[in-house]
Order: C-alpha cells, then sequence, then structure tokens
C-alpha cells in the first residue's frame, strides 16, 4: 500500500539534488581549484583530501546517533536540513575563496575550511540520508524514493555542471583586475574572483533545495522501542555485529572509489591528453564540461532504469551485473582512440552502468535498517545511514587523495603548457584501469551480500507484525 504522494517524492529528492550539486563541486573541480588556482601541490591536496575526509567520515557517526536521539515538533531527523541549510551555502563560499596569503597561509586556509566544509555537510546530509528509513515501511515504497533521491541528486549534478564554468567564467570577467588568467578560449577560468561567486551562487541555490525537502516531507515510522535515549555503546555494538552491514559499507566504498578517481582526473585527462581545445560559444562549457554532462544524464538513465530491473532480477543481482558491466567498459576506456566521438560513447556507456548503482546501494542500506531493528529492538536509521555516508566520504577521500598523489608521482606540473606523455600516461591510467580495478572490487564485496529479495520481505513482515502488535 503507497503512503508517498508524488509532491513528497519529489521534496525528498531535491534534498539530494542540493547535496549533489556541492558534491560534484568537491568530487570533480576541488583539486583543480586547490592546484591552479589556490595554488598548492597536487600531493599536499591529495593528502589534505585524505586527513579532512576521514577524520569527517566518523564525525557522520557521531552526527548519526546524535540525530537518532533529536526529539522536536518536526522529528528526528528533518530539523537539521531546517538549521543547516544556510551554513551549507556560506562554508562552500569560504572554501572556494583564495586569502592573501603565502604558500603555507594558503595550505592551512585549506586545511581548515574543507574540514569545516565536510562538518556542515555531515550535519545536513547525514540526517537527510536517514530520512529515507523513517518515511516508509514498505520495502518496495523505498527502493521508489530512493530512485527518486537518485534521479535529483544527477539533476543537481547536470545542473552544477551547466551553471559552474559559465558562472566562474562570467564573474571572473566581470571582476577581473589582470592579476590572473580571466578566461582562455577552452578552459575555465583561474581567477578567484570567479570561483568563489559562483559557488556562493549556487549555494544559495542548494539552501533553497533543502528548505522545500524538510517542508513537503513527513517522518512516519518510530521504532518498536521507540527510545531516543538508548545507549550508544550497546548501538555501536549492535551494528558492528551486524555482517550484512560490514558487507555493504565495503561495496559501496569500492563503489565511490570507482566515481571519485574517474571525475577527479577527468579534467586533467581533456586538458593534458585530449587537448581539443573547443567551446561552445553559447552555453560557454569546454570539452570536460561536455563530458561531465552526457556522463550525469546516462547515470540519470541508469537511476531511472534501477528500480525496473531491481524488481524484475532482484537488488543485489542487478547491483552485480552493473558493476561487472562498468569494470569491463572502464577496462576498455584505456584503449579508446583519442577521438571525442569514441570517448563520450564510452562515457555514456559507463555512466548508464554506474547509475544503478547508488539507488541500490541507498535502498540496501534502509533493508540493513529493518535486519537491525528485527534483530535488536532498536531502530537507529541515523547511525546505519551515517555509515553509508561514512563510506561515501571514505571513498572519496581515498579516491580524492591517490588522484593527488598518482598525479604527483607521474610528475604533474601546475600552469604546464604542455605535460609529459609520463604525466599523461598517469591521466589515462586513472580514467580507466584503476576505476575497473574499484568495480572488480564491488561486484565480488556484493557476492556475499546475504539480504535478498526473499529475506528483506520476511524481515518487512516480520517487523509489521510487532509494530501491529
Amino acid at each position: 500500500m503507497n503512503t508517498i504522494k508524488q509532491k513528497e517524492k519529489i521534496a525528498y529528492g531535491l534534498g539530494d539534488a542540493a547535496s549533489s550539486m556541492f558534491w560534484k563541486i568537491f568530487g570533480m573541480y576541488a583539486l583543480f581549484f586547490y592546484t591552479d588556482v589556490l595554488g598548492i601541490t597536487a600531493a599536499a591536496a591529495g593528502t589534505m583530501f585524505l586527513i579532512a575526509r576521514v577524520w569527517d567520515s566518523f564525525f557522520d557517526l557521531f552526527v548519526g546517533i546524535m540525530a537518532d536521539r533529536t526529539k522536536t515538533k518536526w522529528g528526528r531527523y528533518r530539523p537539521y536540513l531546517l538549521w543547516f541549510a544556510i551554513p551549507f551555502a556560506v562554508m562552500g563560499a569560504i572554501t572556494f575563496f583564495v586569502p592573501d596569503l603565502g604558500s603555507t597561509g594558503k595550505l592551512v586556509y585549506a586545511y581548515i575550511t574543507y574540514s569545516l566544509m565536510m562538518i556542515v555537510y555531515s550535519l545536513i546530509n547525514v540526517p537527510y540520508a536517514s530520512l529515507l528509513g523513517v518515511m516508509s515501511p514498505h520495502p518496495r515504497e523505498r527502493n521508489i524514493l530512493s530512485s527518486y533521491r537518485m534521479s535529483f541528486a544527477f539533476i543537481g549534478s547536470f545542473v552544477t555542471f551547466m551553471l559552474l564554468q559559465p558562472l566562474v567564467d562570467g564573474f571572473s570577467n566581470m571582476f577581473h583586475d589582470g592579476s590572473v588568467t580571466a578566461n582562455t578560449d577552452a578552459g575555465i577560468s583561474t581567477a578567484p574572483i570567479g570561483w568563489t561567486l559562483a559557488v556562493a551562487s549556487i549555494g544559495l541555490l542548494c539552501a533553497i533545495l533543502f528548505f522545500l525537502c524538510f517542508s513537503w516531507t513527513k517522518e512516519r515510522i518510530t521504532s518498536i522501542n521507540n527510545d531516543t535515549k538508548g545507549s550508544v555503546k550497546e548501538d555501536l555494538r549492535n551494528l558492528l555485529r551486524n555482517a550484512p552491514w560490514w558487507i555493504l559499507v565495503a561495496t559501496g566504498l569500492a563503489s565511490l572509489l570507482f566515481n571519485a578517481v574517474r571525475d577527479g582526473v577527468a579534467i586533467y585527462y581533456f586538458r593534458d591528453h585530449v587537448q581539443l581545445n573547443y567551446k561552445m560559444a553559447v552555453t560557454g562549457w569546454d570539452v570536460t564540461t561536455i563530458y561531465f554532462l552526457v556522463g550525469q544524464a546516462a547515470n540519470l538513465a541508469g537511476v531511472i532504469l534501477a528500480p525496473v530491473l531491481s524488481e524484475k532480477y532482484g537488488k543485489k543481482r542487478t547491483y552485480m551485473i552493473a558493476t561487472a558491466l562498468a569494470a569491463v567498459f572502464s577496462a576498455i576506456f584505456f584503449f579508446v582512440p583519442n577521438h571525442i566521438g569514441w570517448i563520450l560513447f564510452m562515457q555514456a556507456i559507463i555512466s548508464v552502468c554506474a547509475g544503478y548503482v547508488l539507488p541500490l546501494l541507498w535502498s540496501m542500506f534502509a533493508d540493513i535498517v529493518d535486519y537491525q531493528e528485527l534483530t535488536t529492538g532498536r531502530r537507529t536509521s541515523g547511525l546505519i545511514f551515517s555509515s553509508s555516508s561514512m563510506s561515501q566520504k571514505l571513498g572519496w577521500a581515498l579516491g580524492s587523495a591517490l588522484t593527488g598523489w598518482i598525479l604527483f608521482i607521474f610528475n604533474y606540473e601546475p600552469h604546464l603548457a604542455q605535460q609529459s606523455m609520463e604525466t599523461i600516461f598517469g591521466e589515462r591510467l586513472m580514467i580507466s584501469l584503476l576505476p575497473a580495478f574499484c568495480c572488480i572490487l564491488a561486484f565480488i564485496g556484493m557476492s556475499f551480500y546475504p539480504l535478498n529479495e526473499k529475506k528483506v520481505k520476511e524481515i518487512s513482515e516480520a517487523l509489521n507484525q510487532k509494530r501491529n502488535a
């Protein structure tokens, strides 16, 4: 029986549209910003990503525990969307600001602002993700909500890619003081003012979407044992004993590592290897942005098809097929000719496969919430979804760090007009074979996942009987 109306499904999706708009900026443009705009080395930026995100990943668990124990007239999780929407936007602009400091001062500023941005991101994104576990008791409906979430996430990413470069270039030209490159015929501007104002503009849009998500969604489910003050130690002990949770976290980590490495190196790959000096005059997009847009459109197609295929074949089997295909096509990408048509074609195929993965992953974390409640009597949605956010951030942390480190190992030099063949080989490796290896790890991990469709249905029915009783 359906309890979620269309407006609420859309509203829930708007929350991840907002999160994803910033997440894509940090995942695909942050390394370039830090090396070519702020002016720190790729190795220093990679190390910063790892330290800040690993620490913040474990902060997610604290946020999840705190959210599970929050009690307001709006519920446990929704209030965080209201409280942190504005700080989310403000910290984004501050993070992409370039202070007038020396190299050491800029590195310290990067560490502080990036870490604070990740903390604010946790304070709004973990409770948002936890909403999925309390909006509906029906696994099929949660699967649909998860697909709405990921559909709007990719729409949000698409909007970011459409807006970011034109905004950066436009603000750079508007306020250009001549001290740095305001614009080029092909690449995105490296003028600091353009980046600050562009991210601030997108942040304002994110805040509005968070407010709408807060206003139009509803929390419906309470735990069998509706206790907001349960033992943190006991909740953590129960989580660590949850074998399906361990498998899903490891699998999610590998999947996010796949995305982080491919996305993080793309801007370097196109500038140094493809070297196609092309920009659409009307939109202001360069070929890298077009590559990202094709990927997001293909991701969205995969997300839309995910519920249909998972309904027919099951979540686990669909997930494994998608990761296997993504591994094969990513490996083929290494041997693709340096031709934009072939590159975009392969990007579309790989991204459709990747689009299946994330909605299934989030939906399976909701199944883990049910499994945990049935076995322990406590519904710790915040804790479990914060662990999924933790795996996401660890994946991006390791992926971003690896990207920076490998660029450094292969002797990447910022502002160098022509990178060496050694550097270009490293960039090709990171956009193809390394992501393929991550998909293989995700496939292997999912093969051990025990909660198939039959088991999930049994758990849901048992919980409904207990709640009715």
